[in-house]
């Protein structure tokens, strides 16, 4: 990726001081001398109304967007922990019943560029409280599909209305978060994806077993409820940002110029890539579990995704791994570890199973985390346009892999769905070459490279 596209330059600008407030005051003809005032730091004179650690309302808001993440990724997957139990319910194949999946995230990945552009007009903030009230309600009546046609239409409503959190997230975030914060913060945000994901999955893999399916999906229902509540009263009211107006030729040319970016092309094709890994082989493995030579119940195969937590602390460390490795050192790391966790969980012992979901989810949250958080830095026009393509090509990818893992997966078993995320992970490492060669062909260029941007091209 061309280092000079990765916004890290927009930190330089962000982090140099900026004319004192005072400075509007009328100054004396001669001024006598005096005792300097003390220098203030560079974070407070380049951004005295952004978060970050250690100052007010960062804890909260912190806080706030966990739970957010938490809600967001506990209704989304709902059904995923659940599908061979959905299957034997309504008669359904496991094809069939993945699209109690792909459709909310399918419809997540249609309807976030539009919600977008309305919390540009009405508030980031704004959009994320409706649409998690929405998804709460939706994800209130879900357990009482009749069919499971309704059961796959629902959960494309509540899926839609999703839309309107993730992209308004990242938005908030680089917009509220100081530049040297953000890789942090966002990791935090995606944290909270991975805990929602596993909690949901747990849960619902426990109380299916013991009550039911639509039991299980009541629970999640409750517990994001508890989250959409904890939201409400903790997210800080937004101190940067700036109403705009709903213009769709605006709309279309912010979209353009996003997708005429080669660094944020990309990037989405990454975020998609990885996600496509991610959603065959989790709509899949509980299909696997449950049948020979494992023949787990359905509690057990719930518990698997405790593997999330490896899931909560790569995303949150990606910000370090960026430091040491660079992004692209970071994204390589992130592929080299996923591809070795999908061979490892061709193994037939449950150890062999394990390990190779716990390097799978590292791998995965570690390149989300770095893909999403490089979107944010990068645009600085039209974040949430950015984020939502973004989130779009993201959940595209799960839809298409969840989708295609369970075809996968009934055409050649367990192999063939490794053998679709093995050539996911290979589209990522081409990618990736691509775009280190192409900070190589920059770096060569004869321009003139000032110091600042030479020390944060990586």
């Amino acid at each position: 990726m061309p280092p000079a596209s990765t916004g890290a330059s927009t930190l330089v600008v962000a982090a140099s001081p900026q004319p004192s407030p005072v400075a509007d005051s009328p100054a004396p003809a001669a001024p006598a001398p005096a005792a300097p005032a003390p220098a203030a730091p560079a974070s407070a004179t380049a951004a005295p109304d952004r978060l970050e650690p250690g100052r007010p309302g960062y804890r909260r808001m912190s806080f706030a967007l966990f739970a957010a993440g938490v809600a967001t990724f506990a209704l989304l997957y709902s059904t995923q922990a659940l599908l061979p139990a959905v299957s034997a319910s309504f008669g359904a194949t496991a094809g069939q019943a993945s699209w109690t999946v792909s459709a909310a995230t399918g419809a997540l990945a249609l309807c976030v560029l539009p919600l977008s552009a309305l919390s540009e007009r009405f508030g980031r903030r704004q959009m994320m409280t409706a649409s998690l009230t929405v998804a709460v309600l939706v994800g209130l009546l879900v357990p009482f599909a009749p069919s499971l046609g309704w059961l796959i239409a629902l959960r494309a409503v509540q899926g839609a209305a999703l839309a309107g959190l993730p992209a308004s997230a990242m938005a908030y975030l680089a917009e509220e978060v100081r530049p040297k914060a953000l890789i942090a913060a966002i990791g935090l945000f995606v944290a909270g994806n991975s805990i929602g994901g596993m909690s949901g999955r747990i849960v619902t893999g426990w109380i299916a077993q013991l009550w039911g399916w639509r039991a299980a999906l009541g629970a999640v229902g409750l517990m994001a409820l508890a989250c959409a509540v904890v939201f409400h009263f903790m997210i800080p009211r937004a101190r940067n940002f700036t109403p705009g107006t709903l213009n769709p030729k605006a709309l279309a040319r912010t979209v353009g110029g996003h997708l005429a970016d080669p660094l944020l092309r990309r990037l989405y094709a990454i975020g998609a890539l990885f996600m496509t890994v991610f959603g065959a082989v989790y709509t899949v493995i509980g299909y696997r579990l449950v049948e020979a030579p494992f023949n787990l119940p359905q509690g057990v195969v719930g518990s698997i995704f405790l593997v999330y937590l490896v899931g909560t602390v790569s995303s949150a460390a990606a910000g370090k791994l960026v430091a040491r490795l660079g992004r692209r050192g970071a994204l390589y790391l992130a592929v080299s570890t996923t591809a070795a966790g999908l061979l490892l969980s061709l193994g037939d012992s449950i150890a062999s199973v394990l390990l190779g979901l716990v390097l799978i989810t590292a791998g995965f949250f570690a390149g989300h985390a770095v893909a999403s958080s490089s979107v944010s830095r990068t645009a600085t026009k039209g974040r949430a346009q950015a984020s939502a393509l973004y989130q779009s090509a993201y959940y595209l990818g799960s839809s298409a892999g969840g989708t295609l893992g369970a075809v996968a997966f009934h055409a050649g078993g367990w192999a063939g769905t490794v053998s679709l995320g093995l050539l996911a992970v290979l589209g990522v490492a081409v990618i990736t070459l691509f775009g280190t060669r192409a900070a190589r062909r920059e770096r060569l260029r004869p321009v003139a490279v000032t110091p600042v941007r030479a020390a944060v091209q990586n």
